[in-house]
């Protein structure tokens, strides 16, 4: 994630919202770290957030990071609800949330991680016409979770990071994979 965004420019005009399995300690630390190391402001998510082009929202440990409407608005909605694929915070709630309000404009970049969380709410980008990009396996420390989108057919496009990076570039400029 940290050298997904350092390649991303500043100019990229996109909200992004990022869930990462750690412990409540960790996704504080995590998100300092990431606002140093890559010059994004990125900061854990507060219940009732609007979710802005241009930020990079982090899911908080221990907490659900679910997108909702409020009118005009969208809003973070943070819960505690059970976990899933053994996780809270899991990819799956999050993206389920998304395709709804965002329809096909949705991407999910699903990067190195153990396990399938992530497979479920790519299955509901897909349907709803969004797009689904992996990271390879060779650039990946564990292609668990990059590996089941990618085995279940839902990416466009699976590449080392630099070369996401480009592509969420091009992507954001209306050319597809």
């Amino acid at each position: 994630m940290d050298a997904l965004l350092r390649l991303l420019p500043h100019s990229l005009n996109l909200p992004i919202v990022i869930t990462q399995d750690m412990p409540p300690t960790f996704t504080g630390l995590l998100a300092e770290q990431l606002t140093r190391d890559t010059g994004w402001q990125v900061r854990e998510a507060v219940d009732g957030d609007e979710i802005l082009p241009g930020q990079v929202l982090l899911a908080p440990g221990d907490f659900h990071m679910r997108a909702q409407r409020d009118g005009m608005t969208v809003n973070v909605k943070l819960d505690q609800r059970e976990k899933e694929n053994f996780c809270r915070p899991a990819v799956d709630p999050m993206l389920r949330s998304l395709v709804p309000i965002y329809d096909a404009q949705v991407l999910a970049v699903i990067l190195t991680g153990m396990g399938y969380d992530g497979l479920k709410g790519c299955e509901n980008v897909a349907a709803y016409g969004g797009t689904v990009i992996a990271q390879d396996e060779a650039s990946s420390v564990v292609w668990g979770m990059p590996g089941a989108v990618t085995t279940a057919g839902l990416c466009s496009a699976v590449r080392p990071i630099e070369e996401l990076a480009r592509l969420i570039v091009q992507m954001s400029k209306g050319a597809m994979p």
